[in-house]
């Protein structure tokens, strides 16, 4: 069980990085033109891509896995559609960011009610899913907006986000540590366990002291 909430919880804590990372540039970056919001973005794009494919085949049951696949793919196709845009302006920039965002956060929102996700990844897929939404309709709804004012936009939501998915990661392990260490048996349980061969007592010491 361990296992599982560690897989997701390094996924987590990684993509928190990632995005805390991106908007760090996003924000400090002075002057950024629309061509460098594109290769930011798309750079973001892949990584969390892969990201999201090693969280889904991490995963031991088929809802996560077809979530964060399909999450990987939105990414990757973002990513692709940024670069591959012939003379990308500030405002095909703010669809395409846009659109990202919308079905992103649609598909965490449905990606949370699957079975087989933990309950801390569950939070997080609906906030996370809700914030991205959100962001991609203040975008929809100014669509004039410059490269500065998008460049700060996305440098604090990833900032945001970043911090609350390094926070769930970090919980998620604690949480997977505590119910590993309440399965497990205590080793004076294990030993009263094994079975037993007649020489020796229930707490492993045995019954007549060896003579030589």
């Amino acid at each position: 069980m361990f296992k599982s909430f560690k897989s997701s919880s390094t996924s987590l804590i990684w993509q928190g990085v990632l995005a805390i990372i991106v908007g760090i540039i996003a924000l400090s970056w002075p002057r950024v033109t629309v061509f460098a919001l594109v290769i930011l973005f798309a750079v973001y794009a892949f990584m969390a891509a892969g990201l999201e494919a090693m969280q889904a085949f991490s995963s031991r049951k088929a809802g996560p896995v077809f979530g964060h696949l399909l999450l990987s793919l939105i990414a990757l196709a973002a990513g692709v559609v940024a670069l591959a845009w012939p003379g990308p302006t500030a405002l095909v920039l703010v669809l395409v960011i846009g659109i990202w965002a919308v079905l992103d956060g649609l598909v965490m929102i449905v990606a949370a009610f699957q079975k087989g996700e933990p309950a801390g990844t569950r939070a997080l897929f609906i906030l996370s899913g809700l914030a991205l939404v959100a962001f991609g309709v203040v975008l929809f709804t100014h669509p004039g907006i410059g490269a500065v004012t998008i460049a700060l936009l996305f440098g604090l939501f990833n900032l945001v986000l970043g911090i609350s998915e390094i926070a769930t990661g970090t919980e998620l392990r604690r949480t997977g540590k505590t119910l590993d260490s309440m399965i497990q048996p205590p080793d004076v349980v294990q030993k009263m366990m094994q079975p037993s061969d007649g020489t020796r007592k229930p707490d492993g010491t045995p019954k007549h002291p060896v003579t030589n």
